[in-house]
């Protein structure tokens, strides 16, 4: 492989120490996730979903901008050409049976879904040095618990829904707008927007949790939980 040139920021000078910092250490960056709780098997005995929960909450607590992102990873394609394909959505509901999401079916992530209903969510709370990996089957959730989502969301994320066509090519940003104005005027006498048919939510269903906390000398805590028809499993990952 050529030699590449590299010009601006030494992308390989940047790193940040995680965890606490001992006196006489030398910490060249900044500290990251100065933890009360150490990760250990013992923090997901009630579950998974518990300790996921709390750390969007402390996330939440400590200003972190929508704790509640998540990349999530689908496949396009299948055999020898399958790609991955990730993007950032809003998680929109957390319980023991797994973390939901709402898209546009007729989307690109609706139809790699529908080919291969599998997916992987990385939550990433890099100030608090935490991330948390959630993989499984996904399903679509019934039509009410879309219904109930929709009604607390705001009209105009409502009518962008109904607007835009997603992950289809536009020619400007001047046809989206015209093609929001035409929904506008489309329910302007409508108190409440329905649903549309192509919009709703998926379930993802864990088989897989994985718990990440950045620590010293990155030897760092992961710890993974197993879910099957047998029960949940624990195990330590090394970093």
């Amino acid at each position: 492989m050529a030699d590449v040139e590299e010009t601006g920021a030494d992308l390989g000078a940047m790193r940040a120490e995680y965890g606490v910092t001992h006196p006489g250490s030398r910490n060249s960056g900044p500290l990251l996730g100065v933890h009360d709780t150490e990760l250990d098997e013992l923090s997901v005995a009630g579950g998974w979903e518990p300790l996921l929960r709390l750390w969007i909450e402390q996330a939440t607590v400590a200003g972190i901008a929508e704790p509640n992102a998540m990349v999530l990873a689908t496949l396009a394609g299948s055999g020898a050409d399958a790609r991955p394909v990730t993007r950032t959505v809003l998680c929109k509901g957390l319980s023991p049976e797994g973390v939901i999401f709402y898209t546009n079916y007729e989307s690109a992530k609706g139809a790699q879904l529908a080919a291969a209903p599998y997916a992987s969510a990385t939550f990433l709370w890099p100030q608090l040095a935490r991330q948390a990996h959630v993989r499984g089957r996904v399903d679509r959730v019934p039509a009410e618990v879309t219904e109930r989502y929709w009604r607390s969301r705001p009209r105009e994320s409502q009518l962008g829904a109904w607007a835009s066509r997603q992950s289809e090519p536009i020619g400007s940003r001047e046809e989206l707008d015209e093609q929001l104005a035409r929904t506008t005027q489309r329910f302007a006498a409508v108190d409440e927007v329905p649903v549309p048919p192509h919009w709703g939510g998926y379930l993802l269903h864990p088989d897989e949790v994985e718990f990440w906390q950045g620590q010293r000398g990155r030897l760092h805590n992961r710890i993974v939980v197993r879910i099957d028809d047998a029960g949940m499993s624990v195990r330590r990952l090394q970093p």
